[in-house]
């Protein structure tokens, strides 16, 4: 490989033919990677296309049936994440490998395998965290953050390692703007160092940016290599998918200011369950029939307590302060506002929204039971399988959801099929009241424009759909209107029409909603 200056640069990693069979499906089927020193080369494909197969390969996760790795030149076997370490390599994880009971720094000094006193490990971690400007304070529980603080625990804890190759996957996928080009500024000055770095996003124009190469997987099998400086989002996308990706349609949202507010939130307030929760002071809100209404925000300003409140996961002294189809409903449990018409999917999609040892018809019948008692459930209460898994199959269908198995267990999915199959469980049910948190956290192109859709279609079909997001241009492209969530407040919603990135952008830094200057609108 040349490098941007010309040069010919030496090789760090090379794969040839590597092969990971799973019964009858090739994940991985001969595929040859090359990764020089000093450079960012993208992985790109859909959900379910290899990827996560691959980098697990790499990373000692898994084994493969076939093929050859080597490292500076040297044939090797990676049997172990621990001899991936040794090696030089790091990997961030889509799926967060951190104990919840314990600290961040707790978390960081089990990765480590040194003698080192925790206060060591957590100054030097909290410096790092500082310097990369994603602050972290090392002595709070895993437990009580949010999914975007739980990430930077990963960053950080990857890079203490000092990895001669780092593997991101999805590493801005819950990171605000400003995070992620402080992000950007650090894989910048590590390939300056010649550190190179395996990244993997959904997020094409990052690609573009950050990227020297990509090589492009569909269905186990390399389909393409592609400097994607010189390609645009769609081409990149298509290469992805095999053909166009759809864009999103959000029709007029014509006579809703008159419709009935399916959803209404009256003065929500929630003191700190924990010392690390954001307490959540009087919010209001209302969305009606027809609507989708967006809620952007820094990750851990109150959106996990909000969504917690309303799904029913936290209950309220007052019943009315959160009312689902005009009844009351804050003192009712999950079940209770399903039983109302209500849906909800929560953000940590492996062990919040699925419990990861069931099988994906196991799942929906957790999820479903109560709302669906009729049809999955006989006279005496015993489950009627049959029915039960027709539904599941629906669902991956209506979605396309791919998988290994006819119903396999749901932490054999990858990522972005999981949170296809959780929305679709949703979206089956046609809910009155959708509540969703970060609805295409780490999903492709393709399936992302499909959630999308979905969202817009549910809503205009008669429902409420409340959408929480760190993702602005999602946010811009299905809502109807946007409000911000800032230190456990909420702002009025903005309309669609009058909203910019720069106003929403100043409200999620905490601006006063009178004292955001006027700018120019988004198309």
């Amino acid at each position: 490989m040349r490098a941007l200056d010309g040069s010919e640069t030496a090789n760090l990693l090379e794969v040839r033919g590597l092969t990971k069979i799973f019964g009858t499906l090739k994940a991985c089927d001969a595929i040859d990677l090359t990764i020089a020193k000093g450079e960012i080369h993208a992985l790109l494909g859909e959900n379910g296309a290899g990827k996560s197969t691959l980098v697990k390969m790499l990373f000692g996760s898994l084994e493969p049936h076939s093929g050859e790795i080597s490292w500076n030149g040297q044939p090797v076997r990676i049997a172990s994440p621990h001899a991936a370490k040794k090696l030089g390599i790091g990997m961030v994880f889509q799926h967060f490998s951190l104990f919840e009971a314990l600290t961040a720094a707790e978390n960081i000094a089990l990765s480590l395998n040194e003698d080192t006193p925790i206060s060591t490990i957590a100054a030097k971690a909290k410096a790092l965290s500082y310097s990369y400007g994603l602050p972290l304070d090392p002595y709070s529980l895993v437990g009580d953050l949010s999914v975007g603080e739980r990430q930077r625990i990963e960053i950080i804890r990857c890079l203490l390692q000092t990895p001669e190759l780092i593997i991101l996957d999805e590493p801005t996928s819950v990171l605000t703007p400003q995070e992620a080009d402080k992000l950007f500024e650090t894989l910048e000055r590590l390939r300056s160092e010649g550190k190179s770095i395996l990244y993997i996003s959904h997020r094409l124009e990052e690609v573009k940016r950050m990227c020297d190469r990509a090589t492009v997987l569909r269905h186990g099998k390399v389909v393409g290599h592609c400097d994607p400086r010189k390609e645009t989002a769609a081409s990149l996308a298509r290469m992805m998918v095999g053909n166009e990706v759809k864009p999103v349609v959000r029709p007029p949202s014509e006579g809703i200011e008159k419709a009935a507010s399916l959803l209404e939130v009256r003065g929500l307030s929630r003191k700190p369950a924990t010392p690390f929760s954001i307490p959540l002071r009087d919010i209001k809100l209302d969305v009606r029939a027809g609507e989708v209404i967006g809620i952007a925000g820094v990750a851990g300003n109150g959106q996990g307590e909000f969504f917690e409140a309303v799904s029913g996961e936290a209950l309220q002294d007052d019943g009315a302060t959160v009312r689902i189809r005009g009844k009351d409903a804050g003192r009712l449990s999950i079940s209770g506002r399903r039983l109302l018409g209500a849906a909800f999917v929560p953000e940590e999609r492996l062990g919040h929204g699925a419990a990861p040892r069931m099988r994906l018809s196991e799942n929906l019948l957790l999820s479903r039971h109560t709302t669906d008692r009729k049809a999955f459930l006989g006279p005496a209460g015993l489950v009627q399988s049959g029915a039960v898994k027709a539904a599941s199959q629906r669902i991956v269908e209506e979605m396309d959801v791919r998988k290994s198995a006819v119903d396999p267990e749901a932490a054999a999915l990858s990522g972005g099929n999981l949170q296809k199959f959780i929305i679709g469980r949703e979206l089956d049910r046609q809910p009155a009241v959708m509540v969703v948190n970060q609805p295409t956290w780490g999903v492709d192109a393709g399936a992302a424009a499909h959630i999308r859709q979905a969202l817009i279609e549910l809503a205009r079909s008669g429902s409420a759909v409340l959408v929480i997001s760190q993702d602005l241009d999602e946010l811009f492209e299905i809502s109807d209107a946007i409000a911000v969530m800032h230190n456990g407040e909420l702002s009025k919603p903005l309309p669609r029409a009058e909203a910019t990135f720069e106003k929403i952008g100043l409200l999620m830094g905490g601006a006063e909603p009178g004292h955001v200057e006027p700018a120019l609108e988004v198309a």
